[in-house]
């Protein structure tokens, strides 16, 4: 989170899926970085609500390297792309930066954590 916060980003933290879809529903962030596991809901499940929701959210999955068969279910509920835990921060930074130069940003973004 302090990479995106040094660059300018406003970013949210949530600790858990309903605490996740309470600052999408409320603060609208222009990307959701989301992990596959999350305390009290699985990370698809918080994807199909972000998705339900808010259709065009940018959703960027983070996954440990045993989940990679959720990945194609994840892309197919609208998943940006997914990145296997560990992944290099500077490659995540790269991704967020181009997807939101392609919409129009106000730097706001969530990470469920």
């Amino acid at each position: 989170m302090e990479v995106f916060s040094s660059e300018g980003y406003t970013t949210y933290q949530a600790s858990n899926g309903k605490m996740a879809l309470e600052i999408v529903r409320e603060e609208s962030p222009d990307i959701v970085l989301l992990d596959m596991k999350i305390p009290g809901m699985d990370g698809l499940e918080i994807l199909k609500q972000i998705k339900l929701m808010k259709p065009h959210m940018n959703v960027i999955m983070m996954t440990a390297y045993g989940e990679l068969d959720m990945i194609k279910e994840a892309t197919d509920l609208g998943a940006l792309m997914h990145f296997t835990k560990p992944f290099d921060i500077d490659e995540m930074r790269v991704a967020v930066n181009m997807t939101l130069e392609q919409g129009q940003p106000n730097n706001q973004m969530t990470m469920p954590s």
